[in-house]
């Protein structure tokens, strides 16, 4: 497949406003330098959309006109979308702080879910538009979706969808690296290291999956409902084992593996000398180890060629390998239910050097069909979207 760096279309002068300032305008400035880097295939280019600090899951609104981003801090934002940069970036619930509010999500009738480290909100729409913000409801508290006295937030960043039977579906990380026999009980006991689904007032909690070490990206195939996700894999066994996951979960109450397997099928040291269960699912595509697959969707629109539609993953990037991997968007073919092997889509934020100059963390569809792409380290959106030029 032949490669280009892409032709960077730059922002409108009025991005200085939208910024907020010169600190932030010359952060912008860098941004677009960074971006003119960035390789993606002939006919795609990438712009920077707009600044939100530590920027991860982002949630489209069923209107198109909104975009919700979480974070990795104690805000959210509300992103009023434009053609080709956001119109407006401002505080969603101004004055309230969140744990790790890193996962919105949307209802059809436009109800918004906001799940946390350790509880979930719902904001009920308002006839007129727009949420109550002042007034969310909790409709998952602490002790219900972890552990009342869970302090570690390792893997603390929760992401959810509504599934085609209307459920929430939430994925919760278990937070070590490989669980103790004894720390395993609590966490199959409480579905972390799993994805547990409730009715959307918060009822009928039930552990959907288990066997899975740190999902943060889960979505549901178009066509069938069945529900893909990406999994994180054990650290520590070295540079290129074990491999990260791409899975499906096409029926509730299956074992992904872990903690027997640490990724594909590579054991765990740890519970080597345990049996893994008989019927232990292994994952649709293996993907690069360490490379942190975190967001993906299933693209449905017809902006990008036929080529180029299926399954989008955005990558964060190691943190201890010796030779750092990822900070990237993957691509999947997938084609008659099945995947094909992930090749590169955007890459150029992996310095080489150890370091990165952004890490992708989520995406989002727009109604126009690009690609909104969440950099939590940089605090921006970007759009990638095709013109064939």
């Amino acid at each position: 497949m032949r490669r280009s760096p892409v032709l960077f279309t730059a922002l409108a002068a009025g991005l200085a406003v939208l910024a907020g300032g010169c600190s932030r305008a010359d952060h912008a400035a860098t941004l677009r330098a960074t971006l003119a880097k960035i390789s993606l295939p002939p006919g795609f280019h990438i712009a920077l959309y707009g600044l939100a600090p530590n920027a991860r899951g982002l949630a489209l609104s069923p209107d198109g006109k909104t975009l919700i981003v979480g974070s990795s801090g104690d805000k959210v934002y509300r992103v009023a979308l434009g053609p080709d940069r956001a119109e407006s970036v401002e505080p969603f619930a101004p004055g309230r702080k969140f744990t790790l509010p890193n996962g919105p999500c949307f209802a059809p009738d436009g109800t918004l879910f906001l799940a946390t480290f350790d509880r979930i909100l719902r904001f009920a729409p308002r006839p007129g538009g727009g949420w109550d913000e002042a007034n969310p409801q909790t409709i998952v508290a602490p002790g219900a979706l972890i552990p009342a006295d869970e302090k570690k937030q390792g893997h603390g960043m929760r992401v959810c969808r509504i599934g085609p039977d209307g459920k929430l579906y939430v994925a919760v990380g278990q937070p070590t690296n490989v669980p103790t026999k004894a720390e395993q009980k609590v966490f199959v006991q409480w579905g972390m290291g799993g994805i547990v689904r409730f009715d959307q007032d918060g009822g009928n909690r039930e552990i959907f999956a288990d066997g899975i070490r740190n999902s943060v990206g889960l979505d549901f195939e178009p066509q069938t409902g069945v529900l893909w996700f990406t999994d994180n894999q054990v650290d520590g066994m070295g540079d290129d084992i074990p491999p990260e996951e791409l899975n499906k979960a096409p029926r509730p109450g299956l074992n992904f593996g872990f903690p027997w397997y640490g990724g594909g099928h590579v054991r765990t040291k740890l519970w080597a000398d345990e049996t893994p269960p008989p019927d232990a699912v292994f994952p649709e595509i293996e993907l690069t180890a360490h490379a942190a697959d975190l967001g993906m969707i299933f693209t449905q629109g017809a902006s990008f060629p036929a080529d180029w539609r299926g399954i989008f993953i955005a990558q964060h990037g190691s943190w201890n390998r010796s030779v750092p991997i990822g900070a990237r968007v993957m691509f999947v073919p997938f084609h008659d239910g099945k995947p094909g092997p992930a090749v590169p889509f955007a890459e150029g934020w992996n310095k080489g050097d150890g370091s990165y100059s952004g890490r992708p963390v989520a995406l989002a569809e727009l109604p126009d069909g690009s690609l909104i792409v969440s950099d939590d380290q940089e605090g921006a959106l970007y759009r990638i979207f095709y013109d064939g030029k």
